[in-house]
Order: C-alpha cells, then structure tokens, then sequence
C-alpha cells in the first residue's frame, strides 16, 4: 500500500498553515458588508463542499469502519465553535490581541490534551518551539502599537484556541481506519450545517461582486478545502501538539503577506517576532519523534 513517507508529515501541516495565513488578507479585500461571522461559516460551506467533492472523486466515504457519532459530532461542533470565538474575540478585543490569544493558546492547549488524552508527553522540543513560537506572534501581534484588551474578548479568543486545539484531537482520532478525504468532508459538512442559521439574517449582496465570489471560493476552496486536504494528511503521522505548534506558521504568512500585499511597515519587534517564530517552527518541524499510524497493538498479521 502506497502512503505519503511519515517524514513528510510535519511538511504538510506546515503547508496548510501557510494557507491558513492568507485568509486575513483575503477577508481584508473583501467587499464592503462582509460580516466576518458570515464569512466564517461561507468558508465552512464551501470548503466543505469541496472536500466532499474530493471524497467522493476518491471514493473515501465508502471505506472504513463506522463512523463515530459523539467523535464526528465533537469535531464539528469545535470547527464551527472555533469560528464563532475567534471573529467574535477579535471584535470585542481588536485583531492583534484576538489573534496573538487564539492562535497562542492552542498550542498550550493541544499539549495538555495530547498528554491526557492519548497519554503522549509533548517533550522538551515541543515545549522549547511553542515559547519561541508563542514570543514571536506576541511581538507580532504588538508591532501597531497600543493594544486593546478586553476581559470578554480574551475569553472567547481563548475559546477558540482550545476549540483549534480539541477539534484537531477529535479529528486525529477519526482518522484512524478512515480516509483523510471522507473525514475532512464529513466534519467541515456538519460544521458548515450548525453555522447555516447565520445565512438567513444576512446581508449576502457582496457575494454579487465579482471580488466577493473570488474571495469566497478562495477561502472556501483554498484556504480550507485544499489546506484542511493537506492538514489532515499530515495529521496521519504528526502528533496533535506538534500539529497546532506548527500551525503557528499561519500568522508568520499572515504577517510577510501584510508587507509584501496589503503594504504594511515592519517595525523592529516585528522582524524578532518572524525569527523567533521561523526558529521554533524549523526546531519542531526537523526534530521530533513521529510515531506510527497505528499502535503496535495486537493486530492481525494480515493487516498492512
């Protein structure tokens, strides 16, 4: 059976990231009306959409064992929970803090559940990376100056964190036994569904543009369908804290496309941040243990 080299793995996650991080930019380019709580769930029908699309070109939702209702369900409450948190954090307490928040809580948040979880011991590199990783975005988050810190909008950021970081637990344990490509459709599927209510009180005219039609298949089919393809793969291989530690490279892209796109100035902690931040991620990314797709349990010989 032919399988993408374990070694590859972290690569993955690192390339999904990268996508991830154009979705700022992408939404900063949207027309005017585009609510970031309608956008959210728009990423999440669409790029659902696509990975279906994707699932049954592969024929993955025809495999594998049954599928778990409380695991399935658990996944799909926390990818949309995760969008809900995350822009309303960012509202209340403003982007650079909703962001340095959310995105720096998961890592702490993936470790402590991987370790009681699935009982795996993040280890001292993943400890060592997710501080550089974590003081990186921090003197990026705080490269505009004042920040604005709201007590209620740091505890939905912190939602959202934890909700990146159960989510990708609960999708870790799907994969087992089950196509990538089935488990990605099914979960961002369901997501889309719990988020649909938000259509109805929307004001969906931007979508009519023709810059509102490219954002939205741009988030939808890149920055989720082909990212969440990819992440999932390397989720296979990767463990869950190692997966969200090195999803940190989402606001280093972020931050190179706020420069190279949308024209922003880099002030001096900024340029320490994007170092501290590539160190980590190249620390976890090069250096730590993979374990096997499946335990060395008493499986039949017969099985790959």
């Amino acid at each position: 059976m032919t399988q993408t080299p374990r070694r590859n793995g972290h690569w993955l996650v690192v390339a999904a990231a990268v996508l991830w991080g154009t979705t700022g930019t992408a939404q900063a380019l949207a027309p005017t009306g585009a609510e970031p709580l309608v956008v959210g769930a728009l990423r999440l029908a669409v790029g659902g959409t696509g990975l279906l699309a994707i699932a049954l070109w592969r024929g993955g939702l025809g495999s594998g064992p049954r599928w778990p209702i409380g695991a399935t369900f658990c996944a799909a409450f926390f990818t949309a929970a995760y969008q809900v948190f995350f822009f309303a954090g960012v509202a209340r307490t403003g982007v650079a803090v909703g962001t340095i928040v959310g995105i720096g809580s998961s890592p702490i948040a993936a470790g402590l559940l991987d370790w009681l979880v699935r009982k795996e011991r993040p280890g001292r590199r993943w400890a060592i990376a997710t501080c550089l990783a974590i003081l990186g975005c921090s003197l990026l988050a705080a490269k505009g100056g004042n920040l604005d810190v709201n007590p209620l909008g740091l505890i939905l950021a912190i939602g959202a964190g934890v909700s990146y970081a159960i989510y990708t637990l609960a999708v870790k344990g799907l994969l087992d036994g089950r196509s990538p490509d089935a488990v990605m459709a099914v979960v961002f599927c369901l997501g889309a569904l719990i988020l649909s209510p938000l259509f109805f009180t929307a004001d969906l005219h931007w979508l009519a543009e023709p810059r509102g039609i490219a954002v939205a298949l741009h988030l939808g089919l890149v920055a989720t369908a082909l990212s969440y393809f990819l992440f999932a793969r390397g989720l296979r291989t990767v463990p869950v804290s190692s997966a969200v530690t090195l999803s940190l490279a989402e606001p280093l892209t972020a931050g190179l496309l706020g420069v190279t796109v949308v024209g922003e100035r880099l002030t001096l902690p900024a340029v320490i941040g994007i170092a501290l931040l590539f160190s980590g991620l190249v620390l976890l990314a090069t250096g730590f243990r993979e374990y096997p797709t499946e335990a060395p349990a008493e499986r039949s010989p017969h099985l790959p």
